[in-house]
């Protein structure tokens, strides 16, 4: 593992934002270094931890390894030119819920993951949280 993963939220507990996302352990599977920020800085503002962002699958699997508590997972579809496919299918045998994000269109997806979200880039932040909050509820 290069590093390990960083813990985003607020050092001060006082000082955790409240919102839809607070107290929930987000893991952030992205290579994008800038797009990664934007999504670590949305979510933080939200109340929300993030696991991450991680932009190495092998790390990313030594965080489901760890046994990590992760309450929901955004996937870049392919991340360092590796597809994102064998972490998708250690979330579900973890019963995590997961989205992907990607510049690829739902056909390359294949029927395996056909029922996933996928988030086309850019990434529309606010409408992404509110669609990761209820897909935490609904799950």
């Amino acid at each position: 593992m290069r590093e390990g993963p960083i813990m985003s939220a607020p050092s001060n507990p006082e000082s955790v934002p409240s919102g839809p996302l607070t107290g929930r352990r987000i893991l952030v599977v992205e290579d994008e270094y800038f797009l990664a920020d934007d999504l670590q800085r949305h979510f933080v503002s939200l109340g929300a931890e993030i696991i991450g962002p991680v932009a190495y699958l092998d790390d990313a699997a030594e965080v489901l390894k760890a046994d990590a508590p992760i309450d929901v997972a955004l996937l870049d579809i392919n991340v360092r030119s590796e597809m994102v496919f064998p972490l998708a299918r250690l979330l579900r045998s973890r019963n995590v819920p997961f989205v992907f994000t990607t510049g690829y269109d739902k056909k390359s997806l294949g029927s395996e993951f056909m029922d996933v979200q996928v988030w086309e880039k850019p990434l529309d932040l606010p409408r992404l949280a509110r669609s990761l909050t209820a897909l935490m509820a609904g799950h």
